[in-house]
């Protein structure tokens, strides 16, 4: 290969939007099969995978670079500057540094420095968390990239590979539903060619057809392109560019990638706006307080213009700062922080998120509609019973089991791995080819692959191909009788190859037989005669149909699948005649007069958790479905093992519910747990009337869904009915909360219409991961279910942090302006208020947001689409810890001083309610974790390391602060009694939680999306025993770390008695009687007591 020229050759055949000019080139190169020659490759055998390094190297990798992502440092940069707030604060510390300085040149810069180094550290921590959010999300779509497997021909075999292993010269084999890979030329396809979607390139929305490029034909574009949907017809490529020389490449190179937010992240933006008001109304008042004090203390300043101008910038500094802790910008980053963990464990659960909306709204879902096999099913299909001729295997004639196995072989896409069962392509069709490898067939190691090679699809003279068509449940292929395996002269111990398929040459008899296959029903309906034993024909009687009907119904009502085979002589029919009388095509013409060759039976054992996830849902108070294109004595046999067919349930075929009216499916809604022999168009419809979506919402949007329909009579009569008609029937109740689940390219609609739209990893066609939110990576219901759990894990967590922050601001924003009012300086200065909000905000995100879920997520109903974040109980448990906090603080700033004999107002003094206020936030971010009447506040504890990590961190952070903080931050050393004492006044915020939880309110009904009948456990609720017990244990904790204290402080020995005598001391002490512990040299502080630094 001659890679610079060739390269360069290759690459003027790829020109966006110049068909014509692509297509001269490819003329000029000598067309197809000189294209293959110079890419020393094979229409049969592919590429020798010993060449591609050197192909990698030449003509480049199958991916486009992502733009960059943002430097740390650019990060750090938005964190400031996309702040306005913080902005103002880092201005006002500039002019504190400069008028402190002025003022006093060797203290004075401190606070302004300290203001700015604060500001730092905040930025940093934010920057911090924003660049490991970028780094995960890489990765997820990496994963994305990786997980998308293509066909490809190597070494003369069939394999599968990943999408980014595509190679220049590969020959990729293309199918209804596959994604293009790279761009490429068609050499060989079905008779009707290949139709490709190109909209995501051009914005055409019709298909447009590929035909291969041969000597006679003149304006036909052979090109597929990469980043497009094969939706018609199947065929094989030669890749003739990739990664970014395809056109795809090319236009992404261009693009720059949007991240639009969730509905929870614009829900919390709001949220956080009104909040944002609160607070500098609050600033705007402690600033008018505090120059109202300054006023009135106006002899006290000094008389110069820099002593007012001094205490007009630290009022205007503190009142800045309030509007810093005030807006909670912890919101959004707690959802984004939440997300980014969750999508990355999710990953582990195998569930692959491509729309971040996906997670959160998939925990509110209330109706999972799930298709059949492979997702309640193992899709481990095993042909078990059969009828052959009439009569079981053992029994049919060599002529009636050759006549199956020829109609096995060529009418069917899938292929065997060599040596091996694993199946490539359709499963079903994959468990019949693996009939012919079992006792009594005789079928040779790949002689159904050298049948279809001597079929010669796709080229002229030779057999056609009639896709599988999922109205009609069948599909067909048209194959000369004296079409013959490409060996068939050869002895059957010779190892046949692929290369021998030219070799296959029709003798132009003009005879052609037609091969079909699909539900067994419905085939049967369409057969006139059948095969007996001897491999005669014979007519098919009545008698005689209803013993193949009854086998077929016995066959179901044992949950297998029956797929007939048929066949029919003597069409030689063209492929794209049409009948001029119906209009219809060559093959629903030929498809009906059949002979009934077949009956067999497939089983698809269902997975054995899934009955258990079924009524894990049930009890989640989400309605399952199944939507499947089996017979309806299948489908409902594995409805009822799965636990998804009640008794008042009612199952349904497609053609039935089609025939509905809007009211009608309303009124049976309820009740409809099985759809089967459906449609995607069917799944589409039931998805739009569930949840409104996509619903036409007047007569221009109602006739581009019904033609032919009259808009006045018709409007009531056919689904999936309209907008206005919709919102009537649901009397404001709004719609459900649907998650969908598709594996089809026709299963695009539903996935699109619905609120969560999950595809199937194995089994799915790319069209159908590309239209979905979830890729279901194992294609099992289970994992489904734990994309619940983890979605209400994500609106829980938010709603934890949402609990603590809000507490925090209250208390913060109250007593700084209470402080305020009372003419006292604010107890806490600027950098304790940032320390606070980083707390409050990136550290409490942390801790929260990322909390593991509980299978107890559950136990409890989902969520409303407009449901309040804040519950009722959430604002009782916010009012009472913030009321405690509140008197606490007050109490220690009004008489705090005294207690800790201190002098009032001093730093000391300032210290302690710091000190008291961090803590109290601290043992409450332990009651955040439950956000209901549970009071459980070590529950799985360990189970959260981030958790423990902030809290440590916190800990160890507030003590530098107090400790060697100094005039840095305002703040003097404490002694260990003052350590202990303000440190258990905050402590007591932690069995304050139970107490408030005694307070009997509940959250309202009309918060649930289903009523409380159909939800399972409550959740909310536990026993009062059970509450007693986990205070018990909480105090048990605190007293603990008490007795520790005091046994070191006063040198006891660690013991029991020594924990007994501290601890029934306490008791006395509390009840006003205080006794010390008999030991000669030491006393008990209880208060204050001891000797305190004053400041």
């Amino acid at each position: 290969m001659n890679s610079p020229k060739l390269l360069k050759d290759l690459l003027s055949c790829t020109t966006p939007q110049a068909e014509e000019t692509n297509l001269k080139n490819l003329k000029k190169l000598g067309g197809s099969s000189a294209l293959l020659t110079s890419l020393s490759t094979s229409q049969h055998s592919g590429i020798d995978s010993s060449t591609i390094p050197e192909r990698i190297s030449a003509f480049g990798a199958n991916f486009t670079p992502s733009p960059p992502p943002p430097t740390f440092f650019s990060l750090l940069v938005d964190s400031v500057v996309e702040d306005v707030t913080v902005q103002i604060l880092i201005v006002s510390a500039v002019v504190s540094l400069a008028v402190g300085i002025y003022d006093d040149p060797e203290t004075g810069w401190i606070e302004g420095a300290a203001i700015i180094a604060a500001v730092v550290i905040v930025a940093f921590v934010t920057a911090t968390n924003d660049y490991q959010k970028e780094q995960q999300f890489r990765k997820l779509e990496d994963v994305s990239v990786s997980a998308k497997d293509v066909k490809a021909l190597r070494d003369g075999l069939t394999i599968e590979i990943s999408q980014k292993d595509v190679v220049v010269g590969d020959v990729i084999l293309l199918e209804p539903g596959d994604k293009i890979p790279a761009d490429g030329v068609l050499i060989s396809s079905d008779a009707g060619g290949v139709v490709t979607d190109e909209s995501s390139l051009t914005g055409e929305v019709d298909g447009v057809e590929k035909h291969v490029l041969t000597g006679t034909s003149s304006k036909v574009d052979p090109f597929a392109l990469s980043g497009c949907n094969v939706v018609e017809g199947s065929g094989s490529m030669v890749v003739i560019a990739t990664g970014r020389n395809s056109q795809w490449g090319r236009i992404k190179a261009k693009l720059e990638s949007e991240h639009k937010q969730t509905p929870l992240q614009e829900k919390l933006d709001d949220m956080a706006a009104m909040i944002g008001y609160i607070g500098m109304a609050a600033a705007g008042a402690t600033f008018i307080a505090l120059m109202g004090i300054r006023y009135t203390k106006r002899d006290e300043l000094p008389s110069h213009d820099e002593g007012w101008f001094a205490a007009v910038l630290e009022a205007f500094i503190i009142a800045v700062t309030i509007v810093v802790v005030a807006v909670p910008e912890g919101l959004p980053l707690a959802v984004t922080i939440s997300l980014a963990f969750s999508t990355k464990k999710m990953l582990k659960d195998n569930n692959l998120i491509r729309h971040l909306a996906a997670c959160e709204t998939m925990g509110n879902a209330t109706n999972i509609c799930s298709d059949k096999t492979g997702t309640l099913t193992e899709n481990k299909m095993k042909v078990v019973e059969g009828i052959f001729g009439g009569v079981s295997e053992g029994k049919a004639s060599a002529k009636v089991k050759a006549l199956v196995a020829k109609s096995v072989s060529l009418n069917s896409s899938a292929k065997l791995v060599e040596g091996s069962d694993h199946v490539i392509g359709n499963k079903t069709e994959g468990a019949m080819l693996l009939m012919l490898r079992g006792d009594g067939w005789d079928a040779e190691e790949g002689e159904y692959l050298r049948w279809r090679d001597g079929a010669k699809f796709g080229v002229e003279g030779g057999g056609k191909v009639f896709p599988f068509n999922s109205k009609k449940k069948s599909m067909s292929v048209i194959v000369a009788d004296d079409a013959a395996p490409v060996d068939a002269n050869v002895s059957k111990k010779k190892k046949s190859t692929r290369a021998k398929s030219k070799a296959a040459v029709a003798s132009g008899s003009g005879a052609f037989t037609l091969f079909h296959k699909g539900a067994a029903e419905r085939v049967l309906d369409r057969c006139t005669h059948y095969t007996n034993e001897k491999g005669d024909v014979k007519a098919l009687t009545a008698a005689k149909k209803k013993a193949f009907a009854k086998t077929i119904h016995e066959y179901a009502i044992r949950a297998l699948r029956c797929i007939a085979l048929a066949h029919r002589e003597g069409v030689e029919e063209l492929v794209d005649d049409i009948d001029e009388v119906t209009g219809e095509t060559c093959a629903e013409v030929l498809e009906e007069s059949l002979i009934l060759d077949a009956i067999v039976g497939i089983a698809d054992p269902l997975r054995p958790e899934v009955p258990a996830a079924i009524k894990t849902c049930q009890e989640a108070g989400i309605v399952v479905r199944m939507v499947t294109g089996d017979n309806i004595e299948t489908a409902v046999a594995i409805a009822k093992e799965a636990g998804i067919m009640t008794a008042d349930g009612m199952a349904m075929e497609g053609h039935e519910f089609r025939e509905l009216t809007p009211k009608q499916l309303d009124n049976i809604l309820p009740n409809l747990q099985v759809l089967a022999r459906s449609s995607p168009e069917d799944k589409h419809l039931l998805v739009q009337r569930l949840n409104g979506g996509h619903l036409p919402t007047d007569e221009e949007s109602w006739k581009e869904i019904h033609p032919f329909g009259n808009w006045k009579k018709d409007k009531d009569r056919l689904l999936p009915g309209y907008r206005q008609e919709w919102e009537e029937a649901r009397g404001g109740r709004g719609g459900e909360v649907v998650g969908v689940t598709g594996d089809g390219t026709n299963d695009g609609p539903a996935l699109k219409a619905a609120d969560v739209g999950l595809s199937m990893g194995i089994s799915g066609t790319d069209v159908a991961k590309d239209a979905s939110d979830i890729v279901i990576l194992d294609d099992n219901f289970t994992s489904i279910v734990k994309a619940v759990l983890w979605g209400r894990s994500v609106y829980d967590n938010i709603r934890k942090f949402l609990q603590f922050q809000l507490t925090v601001n209250v208390v913060a924003l109250t007593i700084t302006f209470l402080s305020s009012v009372g003419g006292y300086q604010p107890p806490l200065n600027a950098v304790m208020m940032l320390w606070v909000n980083l707390i409050m905000d990136t550290m409490g995100a942390l801790a929260l947001g990322t909390e593991p879920p509980s299978e107890e997520l559950l136990w409890r109903r989902p969520y409303k689409r407009d449901a309040s974040l804040i519950s009722l109980p959430m604002w009782r448990n916010i009012f009472v810890q913030s009321v405690y906090q509140l008197v606490l603080l007050g109490w220690m700033l009004f008489e705090g001083a005294e207690f800790f004999t201190c002098e009032d107002g001093s730093k000391k003094h300032f210290s302690l309610v710091f000190n008291a206020f961090v803590f109290a936030q601290i043992f409450n971010e332990f009651n955040a974790r439950e956000i209901g009447d549970v009071f459980d506040p070590l529950r799985s504890i360990f189970k959260s390391p981030m958790f423990i990590s902030v809290i440590v961190a916190t800990v160890v952070g507030q003590y530098f602060i107090i400790e060697y903080g100094g005039d840095f931050t305002g703040t003097v050393s404490l002694t260990q009694d003052e350590w202990v004492i303000s440190a258990m006044l905050g402590m007591f915020s932690l069995p304050l939680g139970l107490f408030m939880r005694l307070i009997p309110v509940k959250e309202s009904e009309d918060t649930f999306a289903v009523p409380k009948k159909e939800g399972g456990r409550a959740i909310e609720t536990q026993g009062l025993l059970e509450k007693l017990v986990n205070l018990t244990v909480v105090l048990g904790v605190m007293l603990f770390a008490y007795a520790t204290y005091e046994q070191q402080r006063l040198g006891m020995e660690f013991g029991a008695d020594s924990y007994i005598k501290i601890v029934g001391n306490l008791a006395k002490s509390a009840m006003g009687h205080y006794n010390s512990i008999d030991n000669p040299d030491h006393d008990i502080a209880v208060g204050g007591g001891g000797r305190h630094e004053e400041m």
